[in-house]
């Protein structure tokens, strides 16, 4: 048996509900990217600069020829930190600073997931709803057809909305359940 997607379309033989749905998303990423406040603008910069292969050849070159010159290995070139004091001082401070920018970029990151399973939350929500209703409209088709279900029980299961607090209560308390095992 092969898979459904053993034979993929070409990208540019696309539905048109997908292709309006990636539009969608282009145009909410570009939206909210114009709306990034100007330390937010910055951040995101510098973040994107630090995590580059750039970044390292800079640092490699900069570093080198401070700790090469401070061993006194460049000749016409002074030591200028023979102690390296105040290479660790420059490296610390910009380990602060650089952090500091991870986080700020790891925070808009968050908030983005945030709103990502917020809405795959709802969707999900909405399709186990309309499955519900699907079910109960096929249930009633087969009344109609005097067809019997394969599994009486999975098609009562399949009828019932699901209420999402008790999902998450039912999840909280396998958690807790486990923590207490696990103490």
């Amino acid at each position: 048996m092969t898979s459904p997607t053993a034979h993929l379309p070409p990208a540019d033989k696309l539905s048109s509900a997908l292709e309006r749905n990636i539009e969608a998303i282009e145009k909410r990423r570009s939206e909210e990217a114009d709306q990034l406040k100007l330390e937010e603008r910055i951040a995101q910069a510098i973040t994107r600069f630090t995590g580059s292969m750039r970044f390292v050849y800079l640092h490699l070159a900069v570093y080198g020829f401070w700790i090469v010159a401070n061993l006194g290995l460049i000749p016409g070139v002074p030591r200028f930190d023979p102690s390296f004091v105040m290479l660790a001082m420059a490296a610390s401070v910009e380990a602060i600073f650089l952090s500091t920018f991870v986080l700020i970029s790891q925070n808009r990151m968050a908030a983005a997931a945030d709103k990502r399973a917020d809405l795959d939350l709802q969707i999900n929500l909405l399709t186990e709803h309309e499955i519900t209703k699907l079910a109960e409209m096929i249930t009633a088709i087969g009344e109609r057809l005097d067809s019997k279900p394969l599994s009486d029980r999975e098609v009562g299961e399949i009828k019932s909305d699901i209420a999402p607090e008790a999902v998450l209560d039912a999840i909280e308390a396998k958690r807790q359940e486990e923590n207490e095992d696990a103490d």
